[in-house]
């Protein structure tokens, strides 16, 4: 009974008031993915990975002598890129291009909305004095694009790569919460009872063949070091 105690004890003297924080945290991501079905598939997996590793005495995260499950995960998925190549297969296999192929005009509001990865950067740069390098991997938050996000923070701001991570995953997840309101503030109500009708063209099978290995051909060429996450991106779309 003593050594219960005691345990029990080692165990409550360890947590601070930013674990149980950060516990509170993933507690209510989890209410938001279960209940709110916002983004379950992201929130679920973040909010309880927040309060694993916020569990006493890091045992699930372990340390660098001594790695936890969590740990052995991270160094084997994370820095070695392989989770996000693998989470891209599954997004490839998600994407359906034929409304972007119906209107390429649409490629004008993706290139549109890359614009916050410089604006991110900017901020990080010159509002809060990161490094050139931290600035450009916090910027791919602003992409809303978790694998590159990790990729990049891999190769040139390891020690951000956490952050990073979290920060990524969580705004986009959180977008159903964010756009209401910027929406309603942009927009008249008018706009936004718009209805807009597909136009429903049939793409040729060939060309839904034959555009994901095309797009993966050039960009390599164009952009050798994104070969490996548009490859996987391209390769779970012709899935």
């Amino acid at each position: 009974m003593e050594l219960i105690l005691d345990y029990f004890s080692s165990g409550i003297g360890a947590m601070t008031w930013q674990n149980f924080a950060m516990i509170a945290v993933g507690a209510l991501l989890i209410f938001l993915a279960v209940y709110k079905k916002y983004e379950p598939m992201l929130l679920l997996p973040i909010g309880f990975g927040a309060i694993l590793v916020n569990l006493p005495l890091a045992v699930v995260l372990g340390t660098a002598e001594h790695p936890g499950a969590l740990k052995i995960l991270f160094d084997c998925g994370i820095m070695t890129e392989l989770f996000p190549l693998l989470i891209f297969v599954g997004v490839g296999a998600m994407i359906d291009f034929r409304p972007l192929l119906e209107r390429p005009w649409l490629l004008v509001f993706g290139i549109v909305a890359h614009f916050g990865i410089f604006i991110a950067a900017a901020v990080a740069y010159f509002g809060f004095n990161f490094s050139v390098n931290e600035a450009l991997s916090i910027g791919v938050i602003g992409a809303a694009d978790g694998p590159t996000a990790i990729v990049v923070a891999s190769r040139f701001a390891k020690n951000l790569l956490g952050q990073i991570t979290v920060v990524a995953y969580s705004y986009m997840s959180l977008v159903p919460i964010i756009m209401p309101p910027v929406i309603k503030l942009l927009t008249t109500k008018k706009e936004r009872t718009t209805r807009i009708q597909a136009k429903n063209k049939n793409i040729p099978h060939w060309v839904m063949v034959v555009f994901p290995v095309a797009v993966t051909v050039a960009v390599s060429i164009l952009i050798p070091d994104a070969a490996a996450l548009i490859g996987f991106l391209m390769f779970g779309n012709l899935i």
